[in-house]
């Protein structure tokens, strides 16, 4: 999709991750991030939605060298109706995870980006997110906005989120 670089200097790119490698990719740094470190239960952190033919976009942070960087999701279409209050020209971001060698080299915010981009070119007019509490600052600084109370997802307090994207304010 684009490419970027790390505060090392270590050139990146974020792609649309449409072959199985790349898949595979993306479930290792989820697995890294979320199963290793956060302690999520396997079981809850892959879902319906991570199968071939469902309606998610996955994207990948790769370095040249094919080092896995980070990665994200984009749910929109049938099925994500519980995810986005019912709307269905909302998208459900998710499962945004950085590798900690990463982290604070703006992998997070270009993966982001590359997901509210394919939002747009769906034809979505917001994006939706569940933010790790500790995570909502990131959010904010990225032009999310919190409503609703705090709850539970995996044992981690959470909170909801929403951007315009596209045509739509973002």
């Amino acid at each position: 999709m684009s490419g970027h670089t790390l505060s090392d200097g270590t050139p990146y790119v974020i792609r649309v991750a449409e072959d199985p490698a790349d898949r595979e990719a993306c479930f290792s740094v989820r697995k890294e991030v979320f199963v290793a470190e956060q302690g999520v239960p396997e079981d809850l952190e892959y879902d319906a939605f991570d199968a071939p033919g469902a309606s998610t976009v996955h994207v990948l942070a790769v370095t040249e060298d094919g080092t896995p960087l980070g990665t994200g999701r984009l749910l929109h279409g049938p099925g994500t109706a519980d995810r986005t209050g019912g709307e269905p020209s909302v998208g459900s971001l998710g499962r945004l995870a950085v590798h900690r060698a990463a982290r604070g080299s703006r992998v997070g915010a270009a993966l982001v980006g590359a997901l509210e981009e394919a939002a747009a070119a769906c034809g979505l007019t917001a994006v939706d997110l569940h933010a790790q509490t500790h995570a909502l600052g990131f959010y904010e600084r990225l032009g999310y906005r919190a409503y609703g109370p705090e709850f539970l997802d995996a044992g981690i307090d959470h909170r909801a989120m929403r951007k315009p994207v596209g045509g739509a304010g973002g």
